[in-house]
């Protein structure tokens, strides 16, 4: 399983494409074929890129977890499901292209932070990234609480 570390900024380019960081393209083999899919996070003002296996992976436990004759759970999957998409970075120098309407509801204009989050790359407005940073008390806090 591949994991992604390290926080990289970004240019978007007027057609909205993004390069990928030279240090998560160096993750996947030379005939290896990076597809991701990309979401909007639930609880943070981002985005999940996850590589296609652990979109597999991690939507199957979410499936396993739904009655589709429930309505609610059936609600619940559409939305879950919403705003997704696939992404290849092409073979000259990975660059993606993450369609406009995703990338603004998370307020990109220029730039990004490509954040390695072990498993996944979370993608943020620059802007976003530097106000949501916690303030070290709270993780000292949180810290304990968790693994206390």
């Amino acid at each position: 399983m591949i994991k992604f570390i390290g926080e990289y900024c970004v240019k978007v380019d007027d057609k909205g494409r993004i390069i990928i960081p030279a240090p998560f393209k160096s993750l996947f083999g030379k005939d290896e074929k990076a597809v991701f899919v990309v979401k909007k996070d639930i609880y943070a003002n981002c985005l999940q890129m996850l590589t296609y296996q652990e979109w597999e992976k991690e939507s199957e436990e979410v499936k396993q977890r739904l009655n589709f004759f429930n309505r609610e759970h059936a609600q619940f999957w559409r939305e879950y499901m919403r705003g997704r998409a696939i992404v290849e970075p092409d073979e000259k120098i990975g660059r993606i292209s993450i369609p406009k309407n995703i990338l603004s509801d998370i307020g990109v204009t220029k730039e990004v932070i490509f954040a390695g989050n072990n498993h996944k790359i979370e993608i943020w407005a620059k802007e976003n990234y530097e106000r949501e940073k916690m303030p070290q008390s709270e993780v000292i806090s949180l810290t304990e609480k968790i693994l206390g």
